[in-house]
């Protein structure tokens, strides 16, 4: 392998340290080098004007974790075997969030790889991994990563994701991993003792914004695109999710979103199959998804992005709660407009902002499937005070009606780990920083947040290891029959979106949305989906015979869902348990 080489512009000084010797580097322009062979397996750091030892900021392995020293670690050496994968697109594709940590109860790729079957039988497609770069302690949601190259050590490591992936594709599942670039996490970061990582010259909720557009910031663009360009060449991933994008604070003309889309575009080509870059973004932009420049829309370019506006209309509909940012999606006319469109705020008044928010999107630039959307997330989960899912606040019956609604709206479904189910374990908010003091603060801090509401002592410790083991999935829940009803009914979901071209067509614009007490319905296509929210079954909007095609719960005329052409009906579950 080459030798060692490490950005440091304005040093004066760089030795690489090695297990038992130091040796001076060279500078060359902005960069230090040595000519010393580096070898898979080495540990190696780097010391700064007599500062350090330093973990190399593109280190690919941190063994130990953040502070310590790196591992090089040689990608050539991964062992693949989907040389047949022709990749996966984000059209027509059926996502699935999961956390490596708390998915399965040794919280590893490796034990993750055992449930694989499982993802196959539910129907997704797209297999979404929350953040795997290293951060401190073992225990953690991923997005406070320090070492952005590095996969996390307690998951296993860069061999461990490489099988994860190439598990996956062996069983026809494309893997989309959550990488975060707008922030590193709050300790263990050690790049501004390298060069300028970050500016003054904007601010985000996490401090100083990563430097994207003042001086030095050619080189961390390129270490932002190189990042996202290494999981897609050496990982085999199929796709990424770019974490909250709108705090990418980018003033250049060429935005650095463009410019990674358009670099992935190009590995796309070389590779010969299909990369996606998806965005969570606050801004309600559809710019984020159209075309770049040369005749396009002037947008961005990626291929799609979350739709956290569908989200908020279905929990507010199958929960009623209109505290904070849920308060305008308590709109009678909330659900007719998010299904005809991902916006529902599309330069429209936003009561939580105190503002106008958003931008009208257009069907005939953006179909549906750009559009990301779901019923829970990590974060609309986990950020609750004790980690509520659906099915522990409205029970399992009423979750289906919100996966009948999910799985026939125009756009991309991601259903979250367990939710398929109604897994009785709730998701928290866990930490596991091992700086004493910023221990506290967080533990502190989450408790006094939602002892103003009432909450108080019911707040899970986010510090505590009994947090992170509640939140873990258990998997022998499955096959109890209350459980399994309600995966069963997913699976029919996701098998008649197939099987029926009308549930899974794109084109934005739903026809005919109408609302009679409980009772949605609405036109797709040359069908009309109706789901009856209540538990009322003394009557039934459809007469007559119409084939069978999935059942909820045959015994109330409220749980049948049926599917005819031409005014048929898809008929959803009923609130009872």
């Amino acid at each position: 392998m080459q030798g060692f080489e490490v950005w440091a512009p304005t040093a004066e000084r760089v030795e690489l340290v090695l297990a038992d010797e130091t040796v001076p580097m060279t500078r060359t322009g902005e960069r230090w080098t040595t000519d010393r062979p580096a070898a898979a397996g080495q540990r190696y750091s780097y010391r700064v004007d007599g500062a350090g030892p330093f973990p190399d900021p593109r280190s690919r392995y941190q063994p130990e974790g953040p502070g310590e020293p790196s591992e090089i670690v040689d990608p050539s050496t991964f062992s693949w075997t989907d040389q047949a994968w022709l990749g996966a697109s984000l059209e027509a594709a059926v996502i699935y969030e999961l956390h490596i940590g708390t998915f399965t109860p040794d919280g590893t790729l490796d034990s993750a790889i055992e449930q694989i079957d499982h993802l196959v039988d539910l129907g997704v497609t797209l297999v979404e991994l929350m953040p795997v770069a290293s951060f401190p302690g073992n225990r953690g949601w991923g997005y406070d990563g320090v070492d952005l190259y590095a996969v996390h050590a307690a998951y296993g490591g860069p061999q461990a994701l490489a099988r994860f992936v190439d598990a996956c594709h062996a069983r026809g599942l494309g893997v989309c991993l959550d990488v975060v670039y707008n922030h590193l996490g709050p300790s263990g970061n050690y790049l501004s003792e390298f060069g300028p990582y970050f500016t003054d010259r904007h601010q985000t909720p996490w401090g100083s914004a990563v430097n994207l557009d003042a001086p030095g910031s050619n080189e961390v663009r390129r270490f932002i695109i190189d990042n996202a360009l290494m999981w897609f060449r050496d990982y085999h991933l199929d796709a990424l999710r770019l974490d909250a994008v709108h705090a990418l604070v980018d003033e250049r003309a060429v935005h650095v979103l463009e410019q990674l889309a358009t670099e992935t575009d190009q590995l796309a080509t070389q590779s010969g199959r299909p990369l996606t870059l998806i965005a969570e973004s606050d801004r309600n932009d559809p710019a984020t998804v159209t075309a770049r420049g040369d005749g396009g829309d002037g947008g961005l370019g990626l291929a799609g992005q979350w739709a956290d506006d569908v989200h908020h209309t279905l929990h507010v509909l199958l929960t009623g709660e209109s505290q904070g940012y849920y308060a305008d999606f308590t709109d009678p006319g909330a659900f007719a407009k998010i299904a005809r469109t991902p916006f529902f705020h599309d330069g429209t008044w936003s009561s939580f902002r105190q503002r106008d928010h958003g931008r009208p999107v257009v069907p005939a630039f953006t179909p549906g499937w750009k559009f990301v959307a779901s019923l829970q997330t990590h974060d609309q989960v986990g950020n609750r005070a004790t980690g509520e899912r659906l099915s522990h606040l409205v029970g399992r019956s009423r979750l289906a009606a919100g996966a009948t609604l999910l799985l026939t709206l125009p756009y991309t479904p991601m259903l979250f780990m367990g939710e398929e189910w109604g897994a009785s374990t709730k998701w928290a908010y866990f930490t596991d920083h091992q700086e004493p003091e910023l221990a506290k603060a967080v533990s502190e801090g989450r408790r006094n947040e939602f002892a103003e509401h009432g909450w108080g002592d019911a707040v899970p410790d986010p510090q505590a290891a009994s947090t992170a083991e509640d939140s873990t999935l258990r998997w022998d829940e499955v096959a109890r029959p209350d459980h399994t009803r309600l995966l069963a009914w997913y699976q029919e979901l996701i098998r008649l979106r197939r099987a029926v071209p009308h549930l899974a067509d794109p084109t934005l614009g739903v026809t005919d949305v109408r609302r009679d007490g409980d009772v949605l319905s609405y036109q797709r296509g040359g069908y009309t989906v109706v789901v009856n929210l209540s538990a009322n079954c003394a009557t039934h909007p459809f007469g007559g015979d119409s084939e069978l095609l999935a059942s909820w719960d045959a015994e109330c005329c409220g749980g049948v869902l049926t599917l005819e052409p031409n005014g048929s009906a898809i008929y959803g579950p009923s609130s009872r348990e």
